[in-house]
């Protein structure tokens, strides 16, 4: 997920001849880098994630434990493994496309767009988050911006959609380490300027010849006392994968 997300969670394309990504006018052409470095923050050409997701309310939690597997920006493809009960749900997207397994009933189904921005395995995350549909660097414009009471050691961007995405948020305020520009937090905001959850990156530690955050905290501002924590404990970059791993048969497979 970049997994998951990934990302498990934690999974659009463009048309085939993509229109060029709209880019803020700034004094500085770093966020461009920035932008694209958090994007592929837990992606590569190829990855493999172990994690689990713990999702906490007043009332009841519980961690989920899944491999994830990614190509690039485009494909994704999520196994649960724990607890007994999900053992087997698996999700692959492909380009725009996203389908869900349930070993229960057998069933494979197709997620349509309009459940993108729907709860997945009932966290705090959205389909989407999980998946990546958008893409900030191709379908948002940023700019550096400068908040009240903004720490010297990080960089601060706006994030605002392109107009023609069905794209729910307002905007996207994220802050960055300036020395490395690992992010620190995100905060999505509706179109009427509301803040709706807070993402915290966590625990940052290094994967191979990356550092990276190894914990997301996503904390709803409507939902008092809900969160949903993201966990990586493995996550490799650049390795082999089997080419029927982004397949709709391998949904129904255990490997």
């Amino acid at each position: 997920m970049k997994l998951l997300i990934s990302g498990l969670s934690l999974l659009a394309v463009l048309a085939a001849t993509p229109a060029s990504p709209v880019r803020a006018q700034t004094d500085n052409d770093e966020v461009d880098a920035i932008i694209k470095e958090i994007d592929e923050l837990y992606r590569s050409a190829t990855s493999f994630s172990e994690l689990e997701m713990e999702i906490i309310t007043p009332h009841w939690q519980r961690t989920l434990a899944m491999y994830g597997w990614s190509e690039g920006m485009n494909k994704t493809f999520i196994r649960l493994t724990a607890p007994k009960k999900e053992k087997g749900v698996a999700t692959l997207r492909i380009g725009n496309e996203m389908w869900n397994y349930l070993p229960k009933t057998n069933k494979i189904i197709k997620v349509p767009p309009s459940m993108m921005m729907s709860s997945w395995m009932g966290s705090d995350f959205t389909n989407d988050d999980l998946v990546k549909e958008f893409s900030l660097f191709e379908d948002y414009t940023y700019e550096l911006v400068h908040p009240e009471g903004a720490q010297e050691d990080l960089i601060y961007i706006n994030c605002i959609p392109r107009e023609d995405l069905p794209i729910v948020w307002g905007n996207i305020v994220i802050a960055a380490r300036e020395k490395d520009h690992i992010p620190i937090w995100a905060r999505y905001y509706d179109e009427k300027g509301e803040l709706i959850r807070v993402l915290d990156y966590k625990d940052v530690k290094e994967f191979g010849d990356r550092v990276i955050p190894a914990t997301l905290e996503m904390i709803p501002q409507t939902k008092e006392g809900h969160k949903t924590v993201i966990r990586y404990r493995k996550l490799e970059f650049d390795v082999p994968l089997d080419g029927d791993v982004f397949t709709q048969r391998h949904l129904r497979s255990q490997d």
